[in-house]
């Protein structure tokens, strides 16, 4: 009875860690924003390229279009994962792309053109000035539903919103005080004592 328990056990782990399923209609998380990419499960196949483009600067609260580039590797089919690094700047999906949380991934595997696939999708920036950083990770698969013989690489694209995010404030530095323990108020006071005593004393002696 053990032993079936246990079987039943390890089928289960194998079946939920599974790459295959869990990435043919997307998973985020392997953006590389917090380091992880598709590589994490898929691997083998020769690397692509990558290339995020689209506008660098933009207005608060504008709406930019961009583009995620595979070029090469197996290209046969692929997938994205895409983020951007605050919370009030907004992901919306293209064609063959789907929103998962706040990040955007590919909806079905997407077969190339060529040596190429492209994957469209907005950004609608925060209303403020601040500065972004756009996250993306692109597999190239062999088309086979496996997760050998594919490969992903990753890229990242700033864009400045506004002004960009504005430089920390630093504190004024409290000013030294005067070294030898006297200060100014101090060094008056006794210059405006020798001063009155330099007055009187003649007359002192006239007297």
């Amino acid at each position: 009875m053990r032993f079936v328990l246990h079987s039943a056990g390890m089928a289960v782990v194998c079946l939920l860690s599974a790459p295959a399923f869990a990435t043919s209609a997307g998973i985020t998380g392997q953006s590389s924003k917090d380091g992880l990419t598709c590589n994490s499960c898929h691997s083998g196949g020769t690397a692509p390229t990558v290339e995020l483009t689209g506008p660098s600067t933009l207005a608060p609260g504008a709406t930019g279009q961009y583009s995620f580039i595979i070029r090469g590797g197996p290209a046969k089919t692929g997938g994205v994962d895409l983020a951007v690094n605050q919370s009030d700047a907004v992901l919306q999906p293209g064609p063959g792309t789907k929103k998962l949380g706040v990040e955007l991934a590919h909806s079905a595997p997407t077969a190339f053109t060529g040596n190429e696939l492209r994957f469209d999708f907005s950004l609608v920036a925060p209303a403020r000035d601040v500065t972004l950083t756009l996250f993306g990770a692109g597999n190239s698969a062999d088309g086979d539903g496996k997760s050998s013989g594919d490969r992903a690489a990753s890229t990242k694209l700033q864009v400045i919103v506004g002004n960009g995010t504005p430089d920390p404030v630093t504190p004024d530095e409290p000013e030294e005080e005067p070294r030898g323990g006297c200060s100014t108020t101090g060094s008056t006071s006794v210059w405006a004592l020798a001063l009155a005593g330099a007055f009187w004393l003649p007359r002192r002696r006239r007297s």
